[in-house]
């Protein structure tokens, strides 16, 4: 079993397939992209798998597919099919921008993907346009439509961002009157190639959660499940949910249950440090499953109390400045 030195079992496993996306998000990337990693220097999907399978062995058994946009990289759907076989991985879920994603869909559920993750920052194609610098919202929307034609569990995550989409939050919102998804707010992080501009979030969970209560005061307080990183909420006699993720607060990093392995086969122990080890060097130095194991053991065994004091044992030399399409979103 994998057991951080603070006594925190590890059981997910968000897997970033890809640094590359079709999108450009400002408060991801800047606008001419970044510095992608090499071909070569990426994880295979033969090394990925082999390292799922160490990883399952030592008890990870949720498994979420991101990037980057997994769908950019050719053959992804193909090495879905092989995660989602692995028995024993309960759980795969996917995370996409929903652009290249519609025609897999009415396959999600047969292959067994428990839930999909829709970044969809605003409702209003022009914004979207502007936040994402693509014209890409139709794409998105009918991968949102076929999602839920398909009884596929979906969040919509939104990053809300100051004089950019706070018009967005309650027509989200609504959204869960007759649609039963979850639609989540996400403060946003420094994660955007360049680093945070300033140290004041503008839109902290507390200013997000008290602007819906404003609009909708009967907005009832729901249990969260286990590890969850959001705060839930339902309005009454509504199909979906609505929830507040504090991601740059970091409120919920005492119950922690996860670990990123990047594109390039860093382990990274929290969404905050600069890349813990690279599991990928060891694996192409030859090293066997019992060696790779012992390596994991040791590095969740060091790992951060929280995202501040991973964000403080930083190199002083590398503050947070990366693309999240880097780290694994």
């Amino acid at each position: 079993m994998l057991i951080d030195n603070h006594a925190r079992t590890i059981n997910y496993l968000r897997l970033a397939v890809t640094d590359r996306c079709n999108l450009r998000c400002f408060y991801c990337m800047p606008k001419n992209g970044i510095d992608y990693v090499p071909k070569a220097a990426l994880l295979t999907y033969e090394e990925m798998l082999r390292l799922l399978k160490i990883f399952a062995s030592l008890g990870i058994s949720k498994i979420r597919i991101t990037g980057g946009e997994p769908f950019v990289r050719k053959e992804m759907f193909s090495f879905i099919e092989k995660v989602a076989a692995l028995n024993a991985i309960e759980q795969v879920h996917i995370t996409t921008n929903g652009v290249f994603t519609a025609p897999y869909i009415p396959k999600f559920k047969a292959i067994g993907i428990k839930s999909v993750n829709l970044s969809l920052d605003s409702l209003d194609k022009q914004r979207f346009m502007e936040i994402t610098r693509r014209d890409e919202f139709d794409a998105v929307m009918k991968s949102l439509e076929l999602l839920i034609a398909n009884d596929i569990p979906t969040k919509i995550n939104c990053v809300v961002m100051a004089n950019k989409n706070e018009a967005d939050i309650l027509p989200l919102v609504a959204l869960t009157r007759e649609k039963a998804i979850a639609v989540r707010f996400i403060e946003e992080m420094p994660f955007n190639g360049i680093g945070k501009r300033n140290s004041n979030i503008a839109w902290s969970y507390k200013k997000i959660l008290n602007h819906i209560k404003q609009a909708y005061p009967q907005l009832t307080k729901i249990e969260d499940p286990p590890f969850s990183t959001s705060l839930n909420y339902q309005i009454p006699n509504y199909k979906g949910s609505v929830g507040v993720i504090p991601a740059y607060s970091r409120t919920f990093c005492g119950t922690c249950n996860r670990i990123r392995l990047t594109a390039k086969g860093e382990i990274k122990t929290c969404l905050y440090d600069n890349g813990i080890y690279s599991i990928r060097d060891l694996m192409r130095s030859g090293a066997n499953n019992e060696t790779i194991k012992k390596s994991l053991l040791t590095v969740i065994g060091n790992r951060a109390k929280d995202g501040f004091e991973a964000e403080k044992i930083r190199n002083k030399n590398n503050p947070v400045s990366e693309s999240m399409s880097t780290i694994g979103g």
